[in-house]
């Protein structure tokens, strides 16, 4: 039985126009061009729906159903099923055609899952943390640097399912331009998979280079002149992004090694090569967050030590004029325990001469600390 009749057979669907039921849409029977990237027959959890053969786009189907079953007419068809955050309702329909293994289906639903790639028989599962640059005017303490997300991709003989999590991480703009390449879109769901692998790592470049912005301008508040007055949290803030990042990209390397170099039926040795380009991209990305988390921990010691040293200093004034202050309280301390016979208590001069004393005593301290640099 084709797959288009197995799916009609598991959901039950044959009297309803396939998964418009499923999906909880109107009964009434319309056409509906799958290929539009917001319209879709099972709801808004599809986001595109494309059959492909020898690398050019064939007409779709009314229904997920009759698009695979285009898709499977001839050699080397498949078709790309790109979902959005789908319910187990909207994605029991589709693994139940697809025979995607139950666990890979939890984990494609449900998220938060660690980069990785999984095989269950002639599938593969892999997992990948996509990641997004928020611009901000200025960095505070409690912006937010680094937004992550999730795509997952189920890659089978004749079909690639692309489930992504997040407002970022379209695949819309990678999808042209591996059709405009029909070529290397004619390797089949292989191909989709390293476009979506070299289109995230990419985006790892990206960020980490927008990334270095702002620690460069960290690095500069910390140096300036009054650097000891720099906010501290920022760079914990940046760390604790960094933190994100670095989550996203470092697990992403054993998968990424697999598929350039683990032998699979599912990937041809042409396509390992273009994984080992991927995974070039990778660890420059990898260098570049452990530079950046070397270099934070750097900047953030530096503040310290500008704090410590600014305190010091100030402790060095503070103690210099109350060295100052000591003399004259000395003096009027032993002139105001009113002795009848004190030196020159009854002189004429002697009040002035009490001031010079204490005027040229407090300019010689003064002149002392000036000279060591505590005042």
């Amino acid at each position: 039985m084709s797959m288009a009749g197995n799916l009609r057979k598991v959901t039950g669907l044959d009297r309803v126009g396939g998964l418009r039921r499923m999906a909880g849409l109107t009964r009434r029977r319309r056409r509906v061009d799958l290929s539009h990237p917001v319209r879709s027959p099972l709801g808004s959890a599809v986001v595109n729906c494309v059959a492909y053969r020898e690398g050019v786009r064939i007409p779709g189907g009314r229904d997920l159903a009759e698009t695979v079953e285009r898709a499977g007419r001839g050699d080397g068809g498949f078709v790309w099923l790109g979902l959005h955050e789908p319910t187990d309702r909207e994605f029991a329909g589709i693994a139940e055609l697809f025979g995607l293994h139950p666990l890979a289906v939890e984990d494609a639903v449900e998220a938060h899952q660690r980069p990785k790639l999984e095989r269950y028989g002639d599938t593969l599962f892999a997992v990948f943390k996509t990641v997004c640059y928020v611009e901000h005017k200025e960095l505070t303490a409690t912006s937010e640097v680094v937004e992550t997300g999730e795509l997952m991709v189920f890659v089978g003989p004749s079909f690639v399912i692309t489930v992504r999590h997040g407002m970022h991480g379209s695949l819309g703009p990678m999808r042209e331009e591996l059709e405009a390449d029909p070529r290397q879109l004619a390797k089949g769901p292989a191909a989709v998979l390293h476009a979506v692998a070299d289109h995230v790592v990419d985006d790892y470049l990206s960020v980490t280079d927008a990334v270095q912005e702002d620690i460069d301008e960290v690095e500069t508040d910390v140096f300036a002149e009054n650097g000891a007055r720099a906010d501290p949290g920022r760079i914990y803030q940046l760390k604790r992004e960094l933190l994100e990042l670095k989550r996203a990209v470092i697990p992403l390397d054993r998968p990424v090694q697999e598929l350039a170099t683990r032998p699979s039926r599912m990937i041809a040795p042409e396509i390992q090569a273009y994984f080992r380009d991927v995974s070039d991209h990778l660890q420059r990305a990898k260098e570049q967050i452990s530079a950046f988390d070397e270099l934070l921990n750097s900047i953030l010691q530096a503040h310290l030590a500008q704090v410590s040293v600014a305190q010091n200093e100030d402790m060095r004034k503070i103690t210099a004029w109350a060295a100052l202050i000591a003399i004259p309280t000395m003096v009027c301390g032993v002139y105001g325990m009113n002795f009848d016979h004190m030196p020159e208590l009854h002189w004429r001069f002697g009040y002035p001469l009490a001031l010079a004393v204490v005027g040229v005593a407090c300019l010689v301290l003064h002149r002392g600390f000036k000279r060591s640099g505590w005042l």
